[in-house]
């Protein structure tokens, strides 16, 4: 009875996973709100500016500021704008889904400063003086704006001045942002269309009333924009773009499509193994995986946050990372099983001490997402806080919830002697040492012979071919241009020598389908316009433009360094407290390795430097350290069985064993991770694939210093310290059982 019990509970649970999931497909997962790279629209950084010198930008002005840009943005039915104030001086717009991204940007950047001059440019009425707009028709079902005046004796008294002059001087010109420079004349030289004022009425007649109308050659559409645009008020500031990115709506369809069929396929590559190699616990790991995909979209949900491109690709990488720790408890529980203990008692002492691994590998992971998300932009921040809440809700899926649903099955007895349900046939302690032998501390010297040299080819051929630099550290445009077909480069060029430009051209796309121009200097939000209505009539598709000022470049390299210098201070500190400072410069050196090496590929194969790639870097970071934290507790495991280490050889054994004991662990961490991120990069948006690359060669990169590089150097330290006598090891058999290190 007491079996049935179990299993029936264990089957309800199942069952309650399989509803979770798909409650969360059904009601969670549309209600998410998608980033403007998944629905299109764009993004703009303005640097916020006072009209009086004497006036410095504070709290109160950027909030006002906020509080007008929120007012025009739903004068064009955007629904949930993104804006938000950054730093001291600056604030971020984020549309996504707007229709008409060059009427929302001219929406945003126009000062609506609204006067009324004579032809001599003296201001006779400003937008002081209007009370309200509106969109109005006149007699001929022409589109006008429609004023109304705050005080009609200052509108009769300026009407007579005009009045009583001859023609010109009696016009009455209409400006919307009047630039220094400009004047009447000067404008009327210009065609119909280019003329900055908006219309110029002659007087003939004082005219009293408080209802004025504004009459020009609008569109309805126009028309409705100037009078929300004047309704709102001029804005209290002086915005410069820093920064600005503008995606298609049919780009960003097609990265939510592409990415979501790597995902899918890249966690379906990790089921099938799980099970394949673990058995039943890998049952059970599916289950804890199906539960965290489902927690993590609801928790997004109960954010209220926004999902992106790079989110979707941490969310995948989450994945792949939340079944390490499973990984971790498994082949525990297997080394327990092979030391001749029953399945009750593996379970439990495999489960605790893997307690202790799992928490410093995910906190240190934490500390480098952290890291990121502070020093990132938007998206970067996405993909950080994605990290994030999938490294916390995968502690509580594959480490309680795992624990729970095997206990259920352990205390069941109905495995009891049956190890190959568990991978494993091996349950004697002659058997329970690694199936392979190999000596890493031996062979030390051959690995950094070869780590030396690859450095020197490296940096040889780095210094020949030079870094391929985004406009993320270098300023610029980028322009990506997609086409249903494949694109012709030749014929792009002759396009772009066209519109007044040459910049650099390469093709991309995993069927040369996108063409990625690249140029110095930024464009304005017009001619932006422009270009995506010339290459949308050209390809049917818009493009994504992404704009990067000189300041905004300095600050992004800036970071990046700050960020990787911070991350890696921070493990220092962290594995100081929990281990020892050995431990903690050893694994920092291997960790400065893989970044090393990472910039190194990436100079040799010419791919390109941006965000995201430092974004890889951070998260390489967290995994490296993840992976090298289990061999290092595995191997403080073993020196506190000691009471005194007094030469090298039980130094040797100690790391031996345990890089041996901790080997099929790192191998099947690393392939359940490459599923994903091979998927991201075969099947995966374009804009990701750079991303996915720098994720591919830093997870080869991690595991190899994790098994070759840290360990053995942390073996040298000891060395050295020998040299000054014997090394004394807290007793500590309790914990960790008496078995002496052969």
């Amino acid at each position: 009875m007491k079996r049935q019990r179990y299993i029936g509970l264990f089957i309800i649970f199942t069952i309650l996973t399989g509803l979770l999931a798909g409650f969360t497909y059904l009601h969670t997962l549309p209600k998410i709100k998608l980033g403007l790279d998944l629905q299109g629209g764009f993004e703009v950084l303005y640097k916020v500016e006072s009209l009086s010198t004497d006036e410095s930008v504070d709290e109160d002005i950027l909030t006002s500021t906020i509080s007008a840009l929120n007012n025009r943005i739903n004068a064009i039915g955007v629904s949930e704008p993104n804006i938000q104030a950054e730093g001291s001086d600056r604030i971020r717009v984020q549309l996504a889904g707007v229709e008409d991204q060059t009427q929302a940007r001219e929406l945003l950047s126009t000062e609506a400063n609204l006067t009324f001059r004579d032809v001599d440019d003296r201001v006779m009425l400003d937008g002081s003086d209007i009370k309200s707009s509106k969109l109005s028709f006149d007699e001929r079902n022409q589109p006008i704006v429609s004023l109304t005046l705050n005080d009609e004796e200052k509108f009769y008294e300026v009407t007579k001045e005009l009045s009583s002059r001859a023609y010109p001087d009696n016009l009455l010109v209409i400006w919307l942002d009047h630039q220094e420079g400009q004047t009447f004349e000067g404008e009327m030289q210009k065609s119909e269309k280019n003329r900055g004022f908006l219309s110029a009425p002659q007087v003939h007649t004082p005219l009293s009333g408080e209802n004025v109308v504004i009459e020009g050659d609008f569109t309805i559409e126009e028309a409705k924009v100037l009078a929300e645009l004047i309704k709102a008020g001029a804005l209290p500031v002086k915005l410069t773009e820093l920064y600005s990115q503008s995606i298609g709506a049919q780009f960003g369809l097609n990265a939510l499509e592409t990415t979501s069929i790597a995902g899918v396929i890249g966690i379906t590559l990790i089921f099938f193994f799980m099970i394949a190699y673990y058995r039943l616990p890998g049952f059970v790991a599916v289950i804890t995986l199906s539960i965290y995909i489902s927690l993590i979209l609801t928790v997004f949900d109960w954010m209220n946050a926004v999902l992106t491109l790079p989110g979707i690709a941490a969310l995948i990488l989450g994945v792949g990372m939340a079944v390490d720790a499973n990984i971790i408890t498994y082949e525990r529980i297997k080394d327990e099983l092979r030391h001749g203990n029953s399945l009750a008692e593996s379970f439990e002492a495999g489960s605790k001490r893997a307690f202790i691994t799992i928490l410093d590998a995910n906190l240190t992971t934490i500390l480098a997402a952290g890291v990121l998300f502070y020093f990132g932009t938007s998206a970067v921040k996405g993909f950080a806080t994605m990290l994030m809440v999938s490294i916390l809700v995968s502690f509580l899926t594959a480490v309680l919830g795992s624990r729970l649903l095997l206990g259920t099955l352990v205390k069941s007895r109905m495995f009891d002697g049956k190890l190959s349900w568990f991978g494993t046939a091996h349950s004697t302690r002659e058997k329970s040492v690694a199936r392979f032998k190999f000596n890493f501390v031996e062979n030390r010297k051959k690995f950094f012979a070869i780590t030396l040299s690859a450095l020197i080819i490296g940096v040889f051929a780095s210094s020949i071919l030079g870094w391929n630099l985004g406009i993320d550290f270098t300023s610029g445009t980028r322009i990506e241009v997609t086409s249903n077909t494949a694109i012709n480069l030749e014929k792009l060029e002759e396009e772009f020598s066209e519109l007044g430009y040459e910049p650099t051209i390469t093709i991309a796309g995993k069927n040369n389908n996108m063409g990625v121009a690249t140029l110095k200097g930024d464009l304005s939000a017009k001619q932006i316009g422009e270009w995506k209505e010339y290459f949308q009539e050209k390809y049917g598709h818009d493009p994504n433009i992404n704009v990067v000022s000189p300041l905004v470049g300095q600050e992004l390299a800036k970071n990046a360094l700050l960020a990787v210098a911070i991350a890696a201070i921070g493990i220092v500190l962290y594995l100081t407290m929990r281990y020892e400072f050995a431990f903690a410069i050893t694994a920092v050196i291997a960790l400065l390795h893989d970044v090393l090496f990472m910039f190194l590929s990436f100079s040799v194969l010419q791919v390109e430097i941006n965000l995201y790639f430092i974004a890889a870097v951070l998260t390489i970071i967290g995994y490296s350290i993840n992976d090298t934290i289990v061999t290092f507790d595995r191997i403080n495991e073993h020196l506190k069985r000691q009471e005194i280490i007094e030469n090298k050889a039980t130094l040797k054994e100690i790391v031996n064993r345990s890089l041996l004991e901790t080997f099929t662990r790192s191998i099947n961490t690393v392939l359940t991770v490459l599923f994903t991120v091979v998927c991201l990069y075969l099947f995966g948006s374009e804009a990701i694939s750079g991303f996915s690359l720098a994720l591919l060669i830093g997870l080869i990169l991690g595991t190899y210093s994790s098994l070759f590089i840290a360990s053995q150097l942390w073996y040298e330290l000891k060395v050295r310290r020998l040299k000054k006598g014997p090394i004394m090891i807290k007793d500590d058999k309790e914990e960790y059982g008496d078995e002496p290190v052969v």
